[in-house]
């Protein structure tokens, strides 16, 4: 008389299973957190150029000039509104001004910061109608957006950066500095 095979898992195969999906898992998670975050960088990043190189483009297009500006009016990562100045004010006002388009606000462990005008109380970045980057009042203005994750320090912190930099000439290029004092990006090469 011949048993049936058993067909299935002893309790010591199963538990070496089980040990082994939560050793993937935990090796795993956090290296996919991370690729996460790096990708929402880098999207966050792409957004921004996006809406710049918007903005730049209907202020040539139109004739007029155009804006960016945080959406709460003083800080970067509340998301932002790019619109064409069609009244002249200098600031965003719904209903007179046309919209070209608008960002949502950063992830928390991303910070959006700007110097020049884009560092100013009431942060902007302006295009004549010929396409040059210029300041409120006058003249040209130079500036530089940084984006940066912020749950991250020392030497990854420099890798998790991006610089938008526009020059007076509306030119813009990214670039991810070599150390976190590089604010000119002097050692890196262009992105874009």
């Amino acid at each position: 008389m011949h048993r049936a095979a058993s067909k299935g898992f002893t309790l010591i195969e199963l538990m070496v299973t089980v040990t082994l999906v939560a050793i993937a898992l935990a090796l795993g998670v956090p290296s996919f957190t991370t690729f996460q975050r790096n990708a929402e960088l880098t999207s966050a990043a792409n957004s921004l150029i996006a809406t710049i190189n918007a903005t730049r483009g209907e202020a040539m297009k139109r004739g007029m000039r155009a804006m960016m500006v945080p959406a709460d009016g003083a800080n970067w990562n509340s998301g932002w509104v790019a619109f064409v100045d069609k009244n002249q004010s200098q600031a965003y006002e719904v209903g007179s001004d046309i919209t070209i388009s608008t960002g949502d606000p950063s992830p928390a462990y991303l910070s959006v910061t700007g110097n020049g005008p884009a560092g100013d109380t009431t942060p902007y970045i302006m295009y004549d109608a010929s396409g040059y980057s210029k300041v409120k009042g006058g003249g040209f203005g130079a500036l530089t957006l940084t984006i940066a994750r912020n749950d991250v320090a020392g030497n990854a912190l420099a890798k998790q950066t991006r610089r938008i930099k526009i020059a007076s000439t509306g030119r813009l290029r990214v670039c991810t500095p070599k150390t976190t004092t590089d604010l000119e990006c002097s050692a890196s090469a262009s992105q874009l």
